[in-house]
């Protein structure tokens, strides 16, 4: 494990009773990094994000955290790091200004420093004109700049968000990232969030991406993509296991069926399009080709969809 990594984990294991819910994950995370776990619903992002945060004890393997033990200097760990959850910790009949009033108390801020601090935020995050309105009465997007702003307060040098997108639109999406981004080059906070969009974790540094409990792939999108093989081929059709042996046994080619539809990756993959139309007569309906995305890496590694699960 790297002292040096904003997070470095080795063989964390985490069960809920009986069922698994984190199996020998090990990775480890750069300073500056933006970072994202990549997974369905249940496939351990959550009990990760809440491992990293403190919130659950660490069972099994080692980590740290900007240098600290997990299991046994979760003080300083939170002292050092800021975390925006899921679900909206927020008080919505407290103004915006409030919000960040006693967040700072909480962590021991106070006087001229909270009031310098939180002018700061409000005008980083284009909230100082909302200083006096109730938070109940701002937009989803709006909410979720409060929720940084919160997280934010006490300079934390490591930023952990679960779903930070959870409700947003399309725009404030975008805005969300664009803070993000900010944080990162403007002051060196290493930002990791969970997500199950494929869209916004296309945006990080790297992507882990976790399937029924394990890391089943880690690098960059661009990296992870390449690793697919070569041009998406999807096919529809009405005898999906049939063509897809029929494909295998004909040209050699591994062919598995996703969703009733056969999916196969190849080289110089529009070469192929008049290939198999004309060697399978009739049996194929419709037929697509694309570059690989990172739903394909998914298939390839886990063999089913994203939200499958």
């Amino acid at each position: 494990m790297s002292s040096s990594s904003a997070i470095s984990v080795s063989g964390v294991s985490h069960w809920y009773g009986q069922r698994q819910a984190l199996a020998e994950v090990s990775f480890e995370i750069a300073p500056g990094e933006i970072f994202v776990f990549l997974g369905p619903n249940g496939g351990g992002k959550s009990t990760l994000f809440r491992l990293l945060s403190t919130l659950l004890p660490l069972e099994q393997g080692e980590a740290r955290v900007l240098g600290f033990d997990l299991r046994r200097q979760t003080a300083e760990i939170r002292a050092r790091i800021g975390v925006v959850f899921q679900s909206p910790s927020v008080d919505r009949k407290l103004t915006v200004g409030e919000n960040l009033l006693h967040q700072g108390h909480l962590y021991g801020i106070a006087g001229t420093e909270l009031a310098r601090r939180s002018s700061e935020l409000l005008e980083r995050f284009q909230l100082a004109d909302r200083r006096r309105e109730r938070v109940e009465t701002l937009s989803g997007g709006l909410r979720r700049r409060v929720e940084l702003a919160k997280g934010l307060l006490h300079r934390p040098r490591l930023l952990l968000l679960d779903e930070p997108s959870t409700g947003l639109d399309p725009a404030a999406r975008g805005d969300l990232w664009d803070y993000l981004r900010q944080l990162r080059e403007q002051d060196g906070v290493t930002v990791v969030l969970t997500t199950h969009l494929l869209e916004e974790a296309d945006k990080a540094d790297r992507i882990a991406i976790l399937d029924r409990g394990r890391l089943v792939a880690l690098d960059t999108p661009d990296l992870l993509r390449a690793t697919v093989g070569g041009d998406a081929i999807t096919i529809q059709t009405a005898v999906p296991a049939r063509l897809a042996e029929g494909i295998k046994d004909r040209f050699g080619c591994a062919a598995g069926v996703i969703d009733d539809a056969v999916r196969l990756e190849l080289a110089d993959g529009h070469q192929w399009i008049a290939r198999l139309v004309e060697a399978f007569p009739g049996q194929i309906e419709a037929i697509t080709l694309g570059k690989p995305t990172l739903e394909d890496v998914f298939i390839a590694r886990t063999g089913h969809r994203l939200e499958d699960e």
